[in-house]
């Protein structure tokens, strides 16, 4: 019989099985110190994601447009797109259209998110929301890039790697630039980090997705870039691998891995159905832009081609990277050696076992890793015509090179100290290798630093210039002419953002002369204000203004200006000079200009308009470095103080106002608004 009392049983808990550490030594480069202890901390993939974010983030917001290519080519037809007006290049005019309307469409999506929350008719959040996106792709690139090395190659060449492209001025001009060659960095990134896996039969994964990255960077990005994935190909083709290949089954072998890399490729041609539809809708006909590019630069003929824009000596693109890597660089180009080096001194760092016949040496396989710097760096050396953005695509593997070599070095360090003081004991517990690593770091990042903070404080004139106009010379025309609203009863912080969209009744005219190859972009000047150019002592083609085609132009009605299918005049690609692109100064409210007043250079197509004060007015001036009488070191890296300011020197880059021009205009629209035409 039940005696109705309730009992309680407490049951033990049961343990959970302990989930499996991931093996530690797995990687092609292993540790031979502390190997039982403790794993060296790398940063975790959200933790990357985050630290990389406010750097890149950083970088959108502060760094500068270095290259005129990436305005006129990239972000006017942008803003053609989004406002209805930039200018062209011949580049993409339809008769020549070596440049990808589908790249461009990319960036559509920032610019309607921030019109959207941030008001259709201010410019500049729209610029800034794609230079954000842009961060944010590479940030993604850059933090799978750097697991994938140290879980494939070793936790510490990780380690290093990520720091080197945390700090380094490279991939801060990099991470943010509105180019194809950056959008070719990134893919690569992602390629590599599939690519970076041993091929193997078991992992037709690596294979397709790897392709795909890669042609993707080359067909919507930059087809140059495709060379760097030849090491990948041959290896995917010839190399063994993770496969152990008796000779009975060589043949068989051989044709499936033939196979595999054929139907990856097939697979990313189909990257080409939107890219090409994209571009042949927006020129109105048949347009592989990736093809037109190559034609052009290669098989363009003695009278075309890049060589046409300048060229540079053999070491141009040593002194650029030693600019933006520093240290780096000489690191990277050691990769090679060290891994020889280290075949004799230390190989065990690569678990190194001697190889039969139907195995790959690992020695081979991380050599086919470092490969593709090297290529890089030989065919554009080899080439005539040279721009930094050209070698974007690999700086991450520069990096990487870099990293490894460190790491090897670091190793045969230990070997020394274990020869010298026989006792792998005392190796192991020794401070020395950390702090030898660590000092490269730290060297790397202090003169990166330095180099980013002369590039904001000798560079950023023209940027700060047009802002100038924005927010000081445009709202003065408004409040002296009654147009701009007063919020006296509302605090500062609280009164709503100043609407300049009055300023069309101005019909202000913005000039850039020979400072035309600096200009920032219309999307950081104002709609209401046109922006010309003025003749100058240049004399090659300058862009001229899209033209807006009517509706019934032949273009699909879901596509967004019928302007880009019509063949501007004047346009060319033998960089002759078209006259009709320019204004006369005398029609021009406002000029962009550059003068050095220590050492002043003036002609009648250049005159040193900042100092005549007859006809202009300096509205806003800021300090730009003149390179010419600077000293090398002191102008490539900015340190504070007097001591190290006073081996450069400075020009003033400056806003200047047409005064009687903007006078009579002011006065006009003041009478209009008084008898309320306005």
């Amino acid at each position: 019989m039940s005696s109705g009392v309730q009992h309680i049983r407490l049951r033990r808990p049961v343990p959970k099985p302990a989930e499996p550490k991931p093996a530690r030594h797995t990687g092609i480069l292993q540790d031979q110190l502390r190997r039982a202890q403790r794993r060296p901390w790398i940063p975790s993939f959200s933790l990357a994601i985050r630290l990389l974010m406010l750097i890149r983030i950083t970088g959108a917001m502060y760094s500068n447009i270095d290259d005129c290519d990436e305005v006129f080519n990239f972000w006017e037809p942008l803003h053609f797109l989004s406002r209805g007006y930039g200018f062209q290049t011949w580049e993409v005019s339809p008769q020549f259209s070596i440049r990808s309307w589908a790249y461009i469409v990319l960036h559509l999506l920032p610019t309607r998110i921030a019109s959207t929350f941030l008001g259709a008719d201010n410019k500049r959040p729209a610029f800034f929301a794609v230079r954000m996106f842009l961060s944010a792709l590479c940030v993604l690139a850059e933090a799978r890039f750097y697991r994938t090395v140290a879980e494939k190659i070793n936790e510490r060449v990780g380690r290093y790697l990520f720091f080197m492209l945390l700090v380094s001025a490279g991939m801060w001009n990099a991470s943010a630039a509105f180019l194809p060659s950056s959008f070719a960095m990134y893919m690569n990134m992602f390629a590599f980090s599939y690519a970076l896996d041993r091929p193997s039969a078991g992992n037709p994964r690596r294979t397709l997705l790897a392709t795909l990255s890669f042609a993707t960077g080359a067909i919507v990005g930059w087809p140059f870039a495709l060379a760097l994935a030849i090491p990948f190909v041959i290896e995917e083709l010839f190399i063994f691998g993770a496969d152990l290949v008796s000779p009975e089954v060589y043949n068989s072998w051989i044709f499936k891995r033939w196979k595999r890399i054929f139907t990856a490729g097939l697979a990313a041609a189909f990257i080409f159905i939107p890219v090409v539809g994209i571009d042949s809708v927006a020129y109105g006909k048949l347009t592989v832009v990736p093809w037109n590019i190559v034609r052009y630069n290669i098989f363009g003929g003695a009278d075309r081609g890049p060589d046409l824009y300048g060229i540079s000596s053999w070491n141009y693109y040593f002194l650029n990277l030693v600019l933006n890597f520093n240290v780096l660089v000489p690191l990277s180009l050691l990769a090679l050696p060290a891994l020889a080096v280290t075949y004799f001194v230390d190989r065990k760092r690569l678990g190194f076992v001697k190889p039969a016949a139907n195995e790959s040496s690992p020695f081979t396989i991380l050599a086919i890793r470092l490969l593709p710097f090297y290529l890089w760096l030989g065919i554009l050396t080899l080439q005539a015509h040279k721009e930094e953005r050209f070698m974007f695509p690999a700086y991450p593997l520069l990096c990487f090179n870099a990293a490894v070599t460190l790491y090897l070095v670091r190793g045969w360090s230990e070997v020394i100290f274990i020869k010298v003081t026989k006792s792998p004991y005392r190796a192991s517990q020794s401070m020395m290798f950390a702090r030898f690593t660590l000092s490269v770091i730290a060297a790397t990042s202090t003169l990166s630093f330095f180099r980013i903070m002369a590039l904001w404080n000798y560079y950023h004139a023209p940027m700060t210039v047009v802002w100038a106009l924005e927010t000081k010379e445009l709202p003065r025309l408004l409040n002296s002419t009654g147009l701009l609203p007063t919020y006296s009863n509302i605090p500062v912080d609280e009164q709503p953002r100043i609407d300049l969209s009055p300023v069309k009744h101005f019909d202000l005219k913005l000039c850039v002369g020979k400072e035309w190859h600096r200009f920032p972009g219309n999307y950081l000047v104002p709609d209401g204000v046109a922006v010309e150019f003025i003749k100058s002592e240049f004399d090659g083609l300058l862009p001229g203004h899209f033209m807006n085609g009517p509706a019934h132009a032949g273009s699909p009605k879901w596509w967004l200006r019928p302007g880009t299918r019509i063949i501007p005049d004047g346009q060319n690609d033998l960089n002759k000079e078209e006259l009709s692109h320019y204004v006369p100064v005398e029609t021009c409210d406002y000029l962009i200009d550059l003068d050095f007043p220590l050492h002043p250079v003036a002609s009648s197509l250049e005159p040193r308009y900042v100092v005549d004060d007859k006809t202009w007015e300096r509205v806003f001036c800021k300090p730009f470095i003149d390179a010419k009488h600077s000293r090398l070191l002191t102008r490539a890296f900015w340190i504070p103080g007097e001591a190290w300011q006073r081996n450069n020197e400075f020009g003033d880059y400056c806003l200047l106002r047409n005064k009687a021009l903007v006078d009579k205009k002011e006065a006009d629209v003041k009478s209009r608004v008084a008898q309320g035409d306005i």
